[in-house]
């Protein structure tokens, strides 16, 4: 006798497929990133990519700390530089945001949009979240007229206190 799944259940089977795939399409794309440059698909590299898949699944954010310490957990032989080198390279490549806080310290978050964004940051939980708006063009071109400067990019940060945080005070 089969049993009767309701449509409840079939909603968070969907969503639950639906992120294991993309979990995989993330550690796809970390492998692919390192292919493309000539880097060895290793077994260190391999536990990095789904470590990181993992994370950007959750939508949390990480240290570079964090990431080893959780992948010496898989591999007590992890390289920290092995690491430290895997992150610095998703960065240049731009799968990975560095999320500067008031403080100086950052994190890293896996964005891994093509899409121009920025973060808020929430200076009490650290709570980061993705947003599309940014300064009109123009604008940015005023600023770099009056100051005599060739604009390549640039990355506006965003601090306060989220809802939730408002909530608690």
């Amino acid at each position: 006798m089969r049993a009767k799944v309701g449509q409840e259940d079939m909603t968070d089977a969907g969503a639950a497929t639906s992120a294991i795939n993309d979990a995989n399409g993330v550690a796809e794309n970390i492998l692919a990133i390192f292919e493309r440059l000539g880097l060895k698909n290793t077994q260190p590299r391999r536990l990095i990519a789904l470590q990181l898949a993992a994370v950007s699944a959750s939508g949390s954010d990480f240290t570079a700390p964090d990431l080893c310490q959780n992948l010496l957990g898989s591999d007590p032989h992890m390289g920290r530089a092995t690491v430290y080198r895997a992150v610095d390279i998703l960065l240049q490549q731009g799968l990975l945001d560095r999320v500067v806080f008031p403080d100086g310290t950052h994190r890293y978050r896996l964005c891994g949009t093509r899409r121009h964004h920025h973060h808020l940051t929430c200076t009490q939980c650290q709570r980061v979240i993705e947003v599309a708006a940014c300064l009109p063009p123009e604008l940015l071109a005023t600023i770099a007229t009056g100051a005599d400067f060739e604009l390549e990019g640039h990355s506006i940060e965003l601090y306060g206190r989220c809802a939730q945080c408002r909530g608690r005070s």
